[in-house]
């Protein structure tokens, strides 16, 4: 799934032939803040999808380079214990915007782990894309607009990742199918579609209206390797479409929240007199974003809590029904 992106940059046809044949599902398993990490990662790639994560994550760019060598350790054991089994490549998430100080110090310590795939959100760099493709790496760009992915294409990203309407975190508001029909009007690179994608059927859905991969967040929240609280992962699963809100009010930047944690921290955003709880709330983002739990609308499709395993194991099986069912369809037509 990954040729495309990977024949951009010139890769060897060996490092080429690896990332095609690598993923058992074309999925990127979301960095989330503070909900993925190494674990997870690590379980993603060892079970046929990329794992990503945040390098905010970590609290220090020190934090970030334990957190690399941890995977890439964890998966060199894998690998040795595992011959007959090929690993997905990991990426790591950077925040492009002048708001983050760390942002030299962490593309250092990617470029001298050489990771395989940076995701960058909220601008774009051209000295790390740059310094990416030196070492034969590539970038992917969210993007929730047509004016944002057409900056990221002349700026040389190798591939778009298109947040729309209902995903989760900082979501775009368009519609999955005006979106990628109209980047796919100009845009023939690879693509990965995030929001409202629960289940392999999904998935599917997603290659068919023009995308490459889907990019799921919310469906790794209720896993067992996940960061989440314990409470956070039985809301998920007890929560549908009605329990989630699109706001700016939490973080500054317009973003899907669960009602049910707003209100366990006593914030009503459409009352004038909750103003003192959501300014403490407010005092620290991170604080914000670890009382205040965010979720896609596809949340009403998730009803268990599972291992990275297993979930990967069931959208396969999701997955292949759904393209079973397409198939026949497309017999009966013709």
């Amino acid at each position: 799934m990954l040729c495309y992106i990977m024949n951009m940059n010139k890769i060897t046809n060996e490092q080429n032939n690896i990332f095609c044949s690598a993923t058992s599902l074309p999925v990127i398993a979301a960095p989330m803040f503070l909900i993925s990490n190494p674990d997870m990662v690590m379980a993603c790639c060892q079970n046929g999808v990329i794992g990503s994560f945040p390098a905010l994550n970590q609290r220090s760019s020190d934090g970030l380079d334990d957190w690399i060598k941890e995977i890439k350790s964890g998966n060199k054991i894998f690998a040795e214990e595992n011959p007959d089994k090929i690993l997905v490549p990991f990426a790591v998430n950077l925040i492009v915007n002048k708001v983050n100080p760390r942002l030299k110090d962490d593309l250092q310590i990617c470029i001298k782990h050489k990771v395989p795939i940076i995701i960058t959100s909220l601008g774009i760099n051209q000295y790390l894309i740059d310094a990416v493709h030196d070492y034969g790496g590539i970038v992917l760009h969210d993007v929730a607009n047509v004016v944002h992915a057409k900056k990221a294409i002349d700026s040389g990203v190798d591939g778009l990742i298109a947040v729309c309407a209902g995903a989760g975190g900082h979501a775009g508001t368009l519609n999955p199918f005006a979106f990628i029909g109209e980047l796919r009007s100009f845009y023939s690179g690879f693509i990965a579609l995030a929001g409202c994608i629960s289940k392999g059927s999904d998935i599917l859905a997603s290659q068919v209206m023009g995308a490459d991969f889907a990019y799921m967040g919310t469906r790794f929240i209720a896993t067992s390797e996940a960061g989440a609280d314990n409470e956070y992962k039985e809301m998920i699963k007890d929560s549908g479409t009605n329990d989630v809100i699109y706001t700016d009010k939490i973080s500054g930047i317009s973003a899907n929240f669960l009602k049910q944690s707003l209100a366990k921290s006593g914030i009503d955003i459409n009352s004038p007199t909750n103003s003192d709880a959501l300014d403490e709330l407010l005092k620290n983002e991170t604080k914000a974003w670890k009382n205040v739990w965010s979720a896609g609308q596809g949340v009403g499709a998730i009803k268990d809590a599972l291992s990275i395993e297993e979930l990967i194991s069931n959208l396969t099986k999701e997955y292949k029904d759904a393209l079973y069912r397409c198939n026949s369809a497309s017999n009966s037509v013709n």
